[in-house]
């Protein structure tokens, strides 16, 4: 087995919709956006992560950029198969003279069907993966923020990625009851690409609007210290001229709105799924937010409202999933819930 552990290595990816975090020996060794960007007529596979991300919406007809996952799950295949392959090979495994074999967790939505899964390991497979071990984003969430997920009590978490908003409620080692939307991140960044060109009649491209949401996102109209209005740039649809105007917090606060109100609807329809005695310990404990989507402004407060629950954002809630799922690796032997 010593022999055998030379030549194995263990890493743990968060495989998401809009970036992927790869854990190796405990510290997080790649978190690149999850696109690439390929040749049209080779076919072949030119950039991989960031540099691919800086292509995005730049490009010309020979080169196209993909984003291999859409609501959390493989939409392009291949793309996702030369993606995993790219970030592994970012990974720096010391002086070694030969790539060792790897055994991988990665995390998947809670909502995810079985044809989805075998996409998920086949890719993980084909980019060189000896074993292969999946576990559920809300499981990983929680194991990430430091819950004690095998002890009988019931903890409610929220997991808000770029594909897929992940609810469950977790006790004694196991999902109990999940409910899986996918609204999430990229929702909102399409959100405000429209409501630029509604309001403004200015049309803006799919990386301003994320700047526009990190900048100026908020989930409510009052916030305790604001951000400062933000200058956006893109072009005017009546001249097509390129313009610029500028955009508060408030305004994006309205045109989020509606897709905030789904996600509410469904962490009271979680709750209502719920059985009597974890919703008990489920008053008490909270609500555990994670995912970059949890880093909007106001959204804490906005779900507390809306539930009368307390809400807990974790503190580093990007990482928090692929943390779990470094966690999950080191203990795959303990942890039951870890699919094969």
């Amino acid at each position: 087995m010593g022999l055998f552990n030379l030549f194995t290595e263990d890493i743990a990816i968060d495989l998401g919709t809009a970036n992927t975090i790869i854990i190796h020996n405990d510290k997080v060794v790649v978190d690149e956006p999850s696109i690439v960007a390929e040749d049209r007529t080779t076919k072949k596979i030119i950039a991989v992560g960031r540099i691919a991300m800086q292509m995005h919406g730049k490009t010309h007809e020979n080169i196209r950029t993909i984003r291999p996952l859409k609501d959390g799950v493989i939409a392009n295949f291949y793309a996702a198969e030369q993606m995993i392959r790219g970030m592994i090979k970012m990974i720096n495994y010391g002086n070694r003279l030969f790539t060792p074999s790897l055994k991988m967790v990665i995390c998947i939505p809670s909502g995810i069907t079985e044809v989805e899964k075998r996409a998920v390991k086949d890719s993980a497979e084909h980019a060189g993966a000896k074993e292969v071990y999946l576990i559920h984003e809300p499981m990983a969430a929680a194991i990430g923020i430091g819950i004690d997920v095998e002890e009988p009590m019931g903890n409610m978490i929220i997991d808000i990625g770029g594909g897929t908003s992940e609810i469950a409620v977790i006790a004694l080692g196991g999902i109990v009851c999940d409910k899986s939307i996918r609204v999430a991140g990229d929702e909102f960044t399409s959100d405000i690409e429209d409501y630029m060109r509604r309001q403004h009649n200015i049309l803006i491209g799919e990386r301003s609007a994320e700047r526009i949401k990190i900048e100026v996102g908020a989930a409510i109209t009052e916030l305790e210290s604001p951000p400062d209005e933000l200058a956006v740039h893109g072009r005017d649809l009546m001249t097509g001229i390129p313009k610029e105007i500028m955009v508060s917090y408030v305004e994006i606060a309205h045109a989020l709105d509606k897709s905030i109100s789904k996600i509410e609807e469904a962490i009271l329809s979680a709750l209502e799924m719920t059985p009597p005695e974890l919703s008990a310990d489920i008053y008490k404990t909270g609500i555990y937010l994670a995912g970059g989507g949890s880093m909007l402004r106001g959204l804490d407060k906005r779900i507390s409202l809306k539930t009368k629950l307390p809400v807990h954002v974790a503190e580093d809630p990007l990482r928090a999933v692929a943390r779990g799922t470094g966690i999950a690796l080191k203990n795959a032997h303990r942890f039951p819930f870890l699919i094969k």
